[in-house]
């Protein structure tokens, strides 16, 4: 049976108007439209299936989970050193521009190849600080640095306290001036 007569069966057993269950709206439209659209109203995404698809159980291709990903420049602020981490990086903590100087947004622990693990500790271990360059931050066993290095980080949307959902180190920003790191609203 395909996704459309599937579709009609549901609709004909669902009580729209109340009830535990809900059958989502169907959108016939651009995916790409449809998929910026989403992200515009912080949505986390779209699911598309081929209307003439016949159910199989388990994962195929004829249904997609496509996600909005926001991707932003942010400030190293700090690294949770590790002995098992590429690098010895267990996570890079982060910073935004706030309304009263640099404000911990969270960390993010994935992304590096061993190369850029590497090469990005080196430039953090000659940026050493003694005290957190960020407000809001109160974590035991950082190693901070000077907010010298501004990272690209691809994410997934923001948590209620202001942090990164779901952050994966791209690379680091040649030069970065005040204006192409983040600024929290």
């Amino acid at each position: 049976m395909t996704l459309v007569e599937r579709r009609q069966r549901l609709e004909d057993l669902i009580d729209h108007e109340s009830g535990f269950l809900r059958l989502s709206e169907e959108v016939e439209a651009s995916g790409a439209e449809f998929l910026a659209s989403a992200c515009k109203f912080g949505l986390e995404g779209i699911i598309a299936k081929r209307r003439d698809s016949r159910y199989r159980s388990g994962r195929g291709g004829d249904l997609l989970k496509i996600k909005c990903v926001q991707s932003d420049t942010f400030l190293i602020i700090g690294y949770e050193p590790s002995t098992a981490a590429l690098g010895g990086i267990g996570g890079l903590l982060l910073a935004a521009q706030g309304n009263y100087g640099l404000a911990y947004v969270g960390s993010v622990g994935t992304g590096f190849t061993h190369a850029s693990a590497m090469a990005l500790r080196k430039q953090l271990d000659r940026l050493k600080a003694a005290s957190p360059p960020a407000r809001g931050i109160s974590k035991k066993g950082v190693v901070w640095v000077k907010p010298k290095l501004a990272a690209e980080i691809a994410y997934r949307g923001w948590t209620h306290d202001e942090k990164l959902r779901h952050a994966s180190f791209k690379g680091l920003r040649e030069k970065a001036d005040a204006a192409a790191v983040y600024r929290l609203a």
